[in-house]
């Protein structure tokens, strides 16, 4: 029930989503049955790996996160993040109110052992191909030192079992390459993934390497991590409106991907932009799929475990 364009986007993208996904995989969609059912025979679907699992609230976009999660128990947010928590579903995807994803995320499904905060993470296109993976990307504006050293073995391990990138390269992003460099949480970060042996850290990169191989993983606070990806955005919608062509630019679409998982917590989680289009919900169920499948969250539970 999520997203802009919700429900009838989320439908659409459910069952372009079905027709290619294996054949053992099943979707369910959360939301009010007496407008799913509808949709799905408007667009004549006839399958049986779309199941709907009724939910009587919607959280709208503008309420309150934690108050909008305690006062509508019956959303499909709220009832989403249940069935994560119970193993009922193997990832859960939303394009709707993003606060209420990432508070629906650490109090329903909690947050790993070990991990100080979870982080919203992004994926960056690279001129040579692929994607690396940016993270924190909006989750926590402040971080600690600490928190940003975690986030540098949560990408690694990111990009190495759902991207298949071996022994990933962790960047700080930084306002220059000198160790020095940087403020007044740059600085003591840098020490400390300089000493994490479970990383392959290359040291700070700036903003002119987002897009080059010097780095698979780029770590930053929350708030540099969207001002980035913001602007990522915008250079996409400037293409777009000039009417340029380019494969690489192309993948700069938030379509392309679909959306933003929540690492660090006990299940696949996936906030899609509230903008959403049947593609986006298609690609953004096909990385749930993925990360379902490269048991993500099993392995952060297992890494932090160890430490």
């Amino acid at each position: 029930m999520g997203g802009d364009f919700a429900p009838e986007a989320v439908v659409e993208g459910a069952i372009k989503a079905a027709e290619t996904l294996k054949d053992e995989v099943q979707i369910i969609l959360i939301g009010k049955e007496d407008l799913i059912h509808p949709l799905l025979q408007k667009h004549g679907y006839t399958g049986s790996r779309i199941k709907v699992v009724h939910a009587s609230q919607v959280i709208e976009m503008g309420e309150h996160p934690t108050k909008a999660l305690t006062q509508k128990p019956d959303s499909s947010i709220a009832v989403g993040y249940g069935m994560l928590a119970s193993k009922k579903a193997d990832a859960f995807c939303s394009a709707g109110n993003t606060g209420a994803m990432l508070v629906g995320a650490v109090f329903s499904v909690k947050q790993v052992e070990g991990i100080l905060r979870p982080a919203l993470a992004s994926f960056i296109p690279k001129l040579s191909g692929g994607y690396g993976i940016m993270l924190d990307v909006g989750a926590i504006a402040d971080c600690k030192p600490e928190i940003l050293d975690q986030f540098g073995l949560i990408g690694s391990l990111y990009a190495e079992y759902v991207f298949n990138i071996d022994k990933p390269r962790v960047g700080l992003m930084n306002l220059g390459e000198e160790e020095g460099k940087g403020t007044m949480l740059t600085q003591p970060t840098y020490k400390l993934l300089k000493e994490n042996k479970s990383i392959n850290f290359i040291g700070n990169i700036e903003g002119r390497d987002l897009f080059n191989d010097k780095a698979d993983v780029i770590v930053c606070d929350g708030f540099t991590g969207n001002v980035i990806l913001k602007m990522a955005e915008s250079i996409f919608d400037i293409i777009h409106e000039k009417q340029i062509s380019d494969p690489f630019f192309d993948r700069f679409n938030y379509e392309a991907v679909g959306g933003s998982p929540i690492l660090g917590v006990n299940g696949n989680a996936i906030i899609g932009h509230g903008v959403s289009t049947p593609t986006a919900i298609c690609n953004m169920v096909h990385l749930a799929n993925r990360m379902a499948e490269a048991k993500i969250a099993e392995r952060l539970k297992k890494s932090f475990s160890a430490r």
